[in-house]
């Protein structure tokens, strides 16, 4: 395998991936599918869930920032705890993990604990980002992916990889193998967050942005496969 230990960013448009619900049960099946064939392989399988098929901050514009993104953390902890019961019925053993302490429906996020879920075989799901306003499940998710160890960022999206210009509105935009974060902040691109990019720029942390269109691409991404853009 490519990688032994990784951490995948799920947004929650693809935890609901169409659905008119919250969650595309059929598809949430096939991602957990694809994970039980990593973990089944050796790989150690950490997992960033946004909110955006329930809230996100940007909704409350006449609200106050940090109340706003208070109630997208919630969110992330309701997705982490749906990802967690899909996990359970397709034989992944999961443990939630969040920022915000919760106890009566999570454990509280400790670097140690995680790690040690981790090399037991457990995938851990991480909930309510970092636990602070501004920041986003990209950036909590580049920061967990440094505080474990993780050999890469997975950031599955609804586009196959980063491209020179928004594809849906120009058809001239081009697909990049590679990019690098100092490009990617330089050029203004918004396929990563840029408080993330230059976390991982700072962190040395790679990431490979990839479409996940298909649930088998995370056993591809992390089998090593040329899908998606790798960003160094």
């Amino acid at each position: 395998m490519q990688y032994k230990r990784v951490l995948l960013k799920l947004s929650g448009e693809a935890l609901s991936a169409g659905a008119e619900g919250l969650y595309n049960d059929a598809f949430l099946s096939d991602i957990t599918g694809a994970i039980r064939r990593c973990v089944d392989a050796g790989v150690q399988v950490a997992v960033m869930v946004g909110a955006g098929n329930i809230w996100r901050g940007r909704q409350g514009r006449e609200m106050d920032q940090p109340r706003a993104d208070a109630m997208g953390m919630l969110a992330t902890a309701i997705n982490a705890l749906a990802l967690s019961e899909a996990f359970s019925h397709g034989g992944l053993d999961a443990r939630v993990m969040t920022a915000v302490p919760m106890p009566a429906f999570a454990e509280t996020y400790n670097r140690d604990e995680a790690v040690r879920h981790l090399e037991a075989g457990r995938v851990v799901i991480f909930g309510c980002g970092i636990g602070l306003p501004f920041f986003s499940t990209d950036t909590a998710a580049a920061m967990r992916a440094a505080e474990i160890g993780a050999d890469v960022m997975l950031m599955a999206k609804n586009v196959d990889g980063i491209y020179t210009d928004d594809p849906k509105k120009n058809p001239a935009a081009r697909k990049l193998d590679h990019i690098s974060c100092r490009e990617i902040l330089a050029g203004g691109l918004k396929a990563i967050d840029s408080t993330a990019a230059a976390l991982c720029m700072d962190t040395g942390m790679p990431v490979l942005v990839f479409g996940l269109d298909r649930a088998e691409n995370i056993w591809r991404a992390v089998s090593g496969e040329a899908i998606g853009t790798i960003v160094s």
